[in-house]
């Protein structure tokens, strides 16, 4: 099972990195093959709406290290995307993925809109904040739709919240949002052998 984890939050070992991080190491200890992106040491540019991932091609035209992203994506059975929870939305470097996962759509004469990805893509949508469980909620819903919408079938979501400091998740002993990373993998990653 081929695993793609997007770290979208500048700090490579904050709270939303290291519920990622624990997820991936669940499921490479399953058999899982991990690949991560810290997207904010890409060099990728957004979406440039010139439409020809519509009009000429099948996929982004843009060349940068965002189409490795992309065609990794692609090839995935599992997205992890961990993204903090900025300004009340993702953060920057993971809508410009977001934006660019436009190439993943069907030209839109096609009726119904479909995706080119292969169906049955699993998602997990990991999120940090340092607000309580009754601020930003529908950031994830939307996300959650906007990738069903790509094609993902199966979404699983570790939302932490509450986690007002870089390493809350230690200082603060959250160990229910470690365990709830490693039993996302579980359910998400079929054991090999």
């Amino acid at each position: 099972m081929k695993v793609v984890a997007l770290f979208g939050s500048p700090r490579a070992n904050g709270n939303t990195a290291t519920l990622a991080k624990t997820f991936n190491k669940t499921a490479e200890d399953l058999g899982a093959d991990v690949q991560t992106f810290f997207l904010n040491k890409l060099d990728a540019k957004g979406c440039q709406a010139c439409d020809a991932c519509k009009t000429k091609t099948d996929h982004c035209v843009i060349k940068d290290d965002m189409a490795k992203v992309l065609e990794s994506v692609k090839n995935a059975d599992v997205l992890v995307a961990a993204t903090p929870i900025y300004f009340a939305d993702i953060s920057a470097q993971f809508k410009i993925f977001v934006d660019r996962c436009y190439s993943y759509l069907e030209p839109f004469e096609t009726i119904p809109k479909t995706s080119r990805l292969k169906t049955g893509k699993k998602f997990v949508l990991i999120t940090a904040q340092n607000r309580g469980e009754d601020m930003f909620a529908e950031v994830c819903t939307k996300y959650r739709m906007i990738f069903e919408f790509f094609g993902f079938q199966e979404t699983h979501l570790i939302r932490g919240c509450d986690l007002r400091e870089t390493d809350a998740l230690k200082t603060k002993n959250r160990q229910d949002l470690i365990d709830l990373s490693k039993e996302a993998a579980k359910k998400v990653v079929k054991p090999v052998g």
